[in-house]
């Protein structure tokens, strides 16, 4: 097995049947190992999202302080507090979290390997499309995140 990058148009990514012979084949795999690679990104932003959410809207139980602003003068201090209380998780919600957490997690790790396999065919229109799919994902995602997560607190 070769240990150097080579960019010809013939190579085996992750199974035997998944064999590219041709331009046709391997711009077929460069789109298919693009796209995995935004998938990665997707689960990502998802888990950041899912813990984002739960955590920012769910004051852990029995927290009833009020956060302070202002300058250091008690007189001052101005509370701040939600408009609406929200009640904590309950235990099921909190187990149900956890597992779409976990769930997540298993997808994102394992399609991270296969990812990671897919470079180490060494073929360097793999490797660009998974570098270009983990930039553009990063790069269009995380904005989007931001975004809604301002949404979520309005």
């Amino acid at each position: 097995m070769q240990m150097t990058f080579d960019s010809s148009s013939s190579v085996t990514l992750l199974f035997d049947f998944w064999k590219v012979h041709g331009v046709g084949g391997m711009l077929l795999s460069v789109l298919v190992v693009f796209l995995l690679t935004l998938f990665y990104e997707v689960l990502k932003v998802s888990r950041v999202w899912l813990d984002h959410r739960f955590k920012r809207t769910a004051p852990p139980p029995g927290d009833t302080s009020l956060k302070l602003e202002g300058s250091q003068s008690i007189s001052s201090l101005t509370p701040i507090a939600s408009t609406q209380p929200i009640p904590p998780l309950s235990t099921k919600q909190r187990v149900l979290l956890h597992s779409a957490q976990a769930g997540l997690h298993t997808v994102q790790v394992a399609l991270g390997y296969m990812l990671m396999l897919c470079v180490m065919s060494y073929n360097t229109w793999i490797f660009l499309a998974v570098v270009f799919g983990a930039v553009l994902g990063y790069f269009f995602l995380f904005p989007l995140f931001s975004f809604m997560s301002e949404q979520h607190t309005m």
